[in-house]
């Protein structure tokens, strides 16, 4: 029993040796398989280049030009179309309106008639003041003439001192009374030509507030009408206090041109120039308010309208331009994408600059002629491939594969027929 047991120990043995040896085999087998498999694909994705690293396909980008240009650098701001004089005309006579003379909305000169006030009561105290006057001056003639009588007769010792001095203060007096009388003649002629109401400034016209017939009374708080002067015409807007500086010291060397545009930012309104800065910045918004003054010709700024208004404060001569979509943010700080000759991209710093519409200034970091990725920048990686949108896709390995075949097949066959010629 005991050599039968070991006999049967003994017979095990081998065929333990040989699974385990045959499951060596097979991972070395797997293993060999794995590394050849991906081996050939790693070949694979470097043939085909364009696809990159481990074959993904090349990424499809815009590409744009970086150019020199002269750009403006302009401040934007939200203002206000606010008139350069606004006149509410008040009689300075009372009486009843017999004439209106202008339109509503119509433009006036300065010194144009606007309404005519009844002129009969006037001038009828222009004539009392008048006959007063003339009273009063031959009541001083005589006065003076008695004076000299006086005098005469002082020097013959035929009167008293007393008696002179008398007379002679009465023709003091009454001289002051006739040049009181001439300036009530002169306050009545006055009135009579404030009868007639003229327009104090050149401008518009409102909505009138009185007809023909109402009586009016002097100094009115309503007025006749409201005239607003809007050629030229102000814009009042606000600005950072942060450019607060920079405006002033452009504004001290040169004129400062000032667009304005319409809600849309689509249509331009007029052009003017920078005018002044308020003197203090408002603390609860961090703004100080600023006016620039408007031809305003052609009529097209309106009081009260709300326009965008753009400052320019410089110009930049020859500065470096790219589109605004080329100009990436970063963890540390704004960059592009360089696109090399051999179609691949890298990253590149830049210091940014002004931004006007779709431009962007690089103020370091770029030089004109190199290109820059402007779609696409998404997807891409340091020294990874890119293709153009106008480039032509690349051929599949598989028609290359049957290409190779047919070379191959086409070199057997000339192989072949070399001895057939032979012979």
């Amino acid at each position: 029993m005991n050599d039968k047991g070991a006999g049967m120990r003994i017979g095990r043995r081998p065929g333990r040796r040989i699974l385990v040896i045959g499951g060596v085999l097979a991972a070395l087998a797997a293993v060999a398989v794995l590394a050849w498999f991906l081996a050939h694909r790693g070949g694979a994705g470097d043939s085909q280049g364009p696809g990159g690293r481990r074959g993904r396909p090349a990424t499809t980008v815009g590409v744009a030009t970086a150019t020199q240009a002269d750009v403006p650098v302009i401040l934007d701001a939200l203002g206000t179309v606010t008139p350069a004089a606004t006149v509410t005309v008040r009689p300075q006579v009372s009486g009843v309106i017999t004439e209106i003379l202008f339109r509503e909305g119509q433009m006036v000169r300065r010194g144009q008639p606007l309404a005519i006030i009844d002129r009969r009561p006037l001038q009828m105290a222009l004539m009392q003041a008048e006959g007063t006057l003339a009273r009063d001056a031959a009541q001083l003639a005589n006065a003076r003439l008695t004076l000299t009588r006086y005098k005469t007769l002082q020097a013959q010792d035929s009167i008293a001192r007393q008696d002179v001095d008398t007379q002679d203060a009465l023709a003091r007096q009454l001289a002051g009374t006739v040049t009181a009388d001439r300036a009530a003649v002169g306050t009545a002629r006055l009135n009579l030509g404030y009868s007639r109401i003229t327009a104090p400034v050149s401008g518009r016209v409102g909505l009138r507030v009185v007809d023909v017939g109402n009586y009016i009374g002097a100094g009115d708080s309503n007025g006749l009408v409201v005239l607003t002067q809007v050629a030229p015409i102000d814009v009042a807007f606000t600005l950072p206090q942060d450019d607060v500086a920079r405006v002033q010291a452009r504004a001290a060397q040169a004129v400062l041109p000032v667009a304005a545009l319409d809600r849309t930012r689509t249509v331009s309104l007029g052009h003017g120039r920078f005018s002044t800065l308020d003197n203090r910045i408002d603390p609860t918004t961090g703004t100080v308010r600023a006016k620039a003054r408007f031809d305003n010709g052609n009529g097209a700024l309106f009081p009260a309208q709300f326009v965008n208004v753009h400052l320019q404060l410089d110009t930049l001569k020859a500065a470096v331009v790219v589109p605004v979509t080329a100009v990436r943010a970063g963890s540390d700080g704004a960059y592009v994408w360089l696109l090399k000759s051999d179609r691949t991209v890298t990253r590149r710093k830049i210091v940014p600059g002004p931004t006007q519409a779709d431009k962007a200034v690089v103020s370091q970091g770029l030089k004109p002629g190199e290109r820059v990725i402007t779609e696409g920048g998404d997807r891409l990686t340091e020294g990874g491939k890119v293709q153009l949108a106008g480039d032509r896709p690349a051929r599949g390995g598989g028609q290359g594969q049957h290409g190779g075949r047919r070379r191959r097949g086409g070199q057997a066959g000339g192989g072949g027929g070399a001895p057939g010629g032979s012979g």
